[in-house]
């Protein structure tokens, strides 16, 4: 399938290294706001809505993660991006690691959070799918989903904002949603990691049900000279949850390489 002009938002200086980020299955560019607000100053960051999510097309299905990829490459060259660091969360995750180890001039920096590498069960994603298709809407799943997002005490103290996420995931267009749950379904990204030389960051929230620390430590084995980082009592949205630590972690590991990171513009 050819890649589709997917929606995106810049922030910071045009002449600042840039940072693609790549977000989770259900969530839009918004849900990097953390991010855009606390490191614009240093980084030309790009975040972007996947194929069939906010207001990107929704092309029909399958999507396969190599879909999505070529989506993330495209945006780089309508850009005129050269290189860029990369971070992913979940299903962005996913499109990192597929980006690193298939384009790898294109990655300079890897950050790899509450994602997996290969997710299974295959068939709980073909459920996930189904139930969407036939409800017609993804809020179908988006009280479970937003539930996996954040951990209880979290959403109690920010009701509003969780609240926000929630009806992201339902705002979703449900054929876009079920194909990128496909797309996980018959991933395998395993025999790729040994192909990643890009310098990697793993990050996982111990709270995480989705995507718990044992998918990182398997990514962070796989990839050679990968660093893991676990936050305490973070679940799978830890760019939110635990905004200010992942902030912290992104500019002190990004920064070293802030001059060698080019871009054409």
């Amino acid at each position: 399938m050819a890649a589709v002009p997917v929606h995106y938002l810049v922030d910071g200086p045009a002449d600042a290294p840039p940072l693609l980020l790549s977000s989770s299955l259900g969530a839009t560019a918004d849900m990097w706001e953390p991010q855009a607000a606390a490191l614009a100053d240093r980084f030309r960051i790009v975040r972007y809505d996947h194929r069939g999510h906010g207001r990107s097309p929704v092309p029909p299905g399958p999507y396969e993660l190599a879909d999505l990829g070529a989506d993330a490459q495209a945006l780089l060259d309508r850009l005129e991006i050269d290189k860029a660091h990369l971070a992913g969360l979940s299903l962005g995750g996913m499109v990192a690691m597929w980006l690193a180890a298939h384009a790898p001039d294109r990655v300079d920096r890897l950050v790899l959070m509450s994602t997996s590498a290969k997710l299974g069960p295959p068939q709980a994603w073909a459920e996930r799918a189904a139930t969407v298709r036939a409800a017609g809407s993804t809020g179908a799943v988006a009280d479970a989903v937003v539930g996996r997002w954040f951990t209880a005490g979290y959403a109690s103290a920010h009701p509003n904002l969780v609240r926000r996420f929630r009806d992201m995931i339902a705002a979703t267009p449900p054929d876009g949603y079920a194909a990128c749950c496909g797309a996980i379904e018959r991933m395998d990204l395993e025999p790729g990691l040994a192909r990643i030389r890009a310098a990697t960051l793993v990050i996982s929230g111990t709270d995480d049900p989705a995507t718990p620390p044992v998918h990182a430590e398997r990514i962070a084995a796989g990839i050679a000279g990968a660093t893991l980082e676990l936050l305490p009592g973070a679940a799978h949205l830890a760019n939110v949850s635990a905004a200010d630590t992942v902030n912290e972690l992104l500019a002190a590991f990004l920064t070293p390489l802030t001059g060698s990171a080019g871009s054409a513009d």
